[in-house]
């Protein structure tokens, strides 16, 4: 979705801190896209794919976005462990939610808008939820500058009211598979934040706006035109770079490699000696988040029929889902019935003590056991 030449979610903490880059930005040619940026893209668009659609993470295998393909090790990765991270902050399945949302801010800031990758409610909170699917830095949740644009822009947006009708507190969530990491804020707090950025926006327009250099300088398209980085290049180069150590770093990469191959093979221990009934202290097996499914697709064909949908509405080369179906049903003022849905969750995932969902039991394998020994 395109996003807003003014300021944006990404561009919000640049905008604010340096009012200049606006203009410096918006002299410069288009920035190319890159593979790291097109891969990001695809497993955005298979998320919303999978959230919108209640698809089951399967599904989205083989989806593609210009050169890159969506394999099974991307869905174990990155889309698998995303989903787990958003069962822990709905862990009933209570959220309603919207992904993959345009928010903007109306005539309040013409032409500032942004697309937000889901924005939900759950009891009396908003959430705004970020998907960061780089391995580089961790990005943290606390006064998230991206967050509080996508959280201020969907307040002025009229179609997200019932996300912030009476809530005071609002969730900012970070979810970097493996990471997950959330920042509860107020209302009070976004305003004070919409405030910065009108002010910014403003002062963007002035031919003397403020200019400054930080960490908000990293991504911005505008560095090679910058006064004020033009004059320290040279000097970082000469010393900076001579002070590092290149035969250190090769060395820090390797033992890199072998310590996240030892992490990855120990979660897998610890998740087979859980499904075995052997106790890890401070660890649990909790359900991945379930997809709804139809109990029988054959009654739910009746059923849904005789509430007056048509076949053509219900059958897309075979039973459409059944929050596609609520979707068709809404339309017509219709709910879903409740004894058409079942949840059915993929298996089980290794989570804290801590972590609020229930642990999943092994009666099944325990009961396999029992009767081969009776055998």
């Amino acid at each position: 979705m395109k996003h807003s030449s003014i300021v944006g979610g990404s561009t919000a903490s640049r905008v604010i801190n340096c009012p200049a880059s606006v203009n410096l930005v918006a002299k410069m040619p288009p920035q190319p896209s890159s593979k790291y940026a097109d891969e990001g893209t695809l497993l955005h668009n298979a998320m919303a794919e999978i959230l919108d659609h209640g698809l089951a993470a399967e599904e989205v295998l083989g989806m593609t976005y210009k050169e890159h393909v969506l394999t099974q090790d991307l869905l174990d990765d990155k889309i698998l462990p995303a989903l787990s991270k958003l069962s822990e902050l709905d862990p009933k399945g209570e959220m309603e939610f919207t992904p993959e949302v345009k928010v903007d801010f109306g005539d309040f800031m013409p032409g500032v808008f942004g697309s937000s990758d889901l924005i939900g409610r759950l009891d009396n909170r908003a959430l705004i939820l970020d998907w960061k699917f780089g391995s580089g830095v961790l990005v943290e949740a606390e006064e998230n500058m991206q967050g509080l644009f996508y959280a201020a822009a969907a307040m002025r947006t009229p179609a997200l009211s019932w996300v912030f009708d009476d809530v005071t507190e609002v969730d900012i969530a970070i979810i970097q598979p493996p990471a997950m990491k959330v920042w509860r804020t107020t209302v009070k707090r976004i305003k004070q934040f919409e405030k910065q950025l009108v002010a910014a926006v403003r002062e963007s327009k002035h031919k003397d706006a403020p200019m400054s250099a930080g960490s908000h300088c990293r991504w911005c398209a505008a560095k090679p035109l910058c006064p004020l980085m033009t004059g320290a290049v040279d000097r970082m180069i000469t010393t900076q770079l001579a002070n590092i150590n290149p035969e250190q770093i090769g060395a820090f990469l390797t033992q890199a490699e072998i310590v996240e191959e030892w992490i990855a093979d120990v979660r897998k221990l610890a998740h087979q000696l859980l499904e075995t009934d052997i106790k890890v202290p401070g660890y649990k097996l909790v359900a991945k988040r379930a997809s709804r499914q139809w109990a029988s697709p054959d009654k739910a064909i009746i059923k849904l029929t005789a509430l007056g949908l048509e076949l053509n509405e219900l059958i897309k080369e075979e039973l459409i889902s059944p929050p596609q179906a609520e979707k068709v049903l809404k339309k017509h003022g219709l709910q879903l019935p409740d004894e058409l849905v079942i949840s059915v969750s993929s298996g089980s995932t290794l989570a804290e003590d801590s972590d609020p969902r229930p642990a999943v039991l092994q009666i099944g394998r325990q009961i396999s056991d029992a009767l081969s020994k009776l055998n």
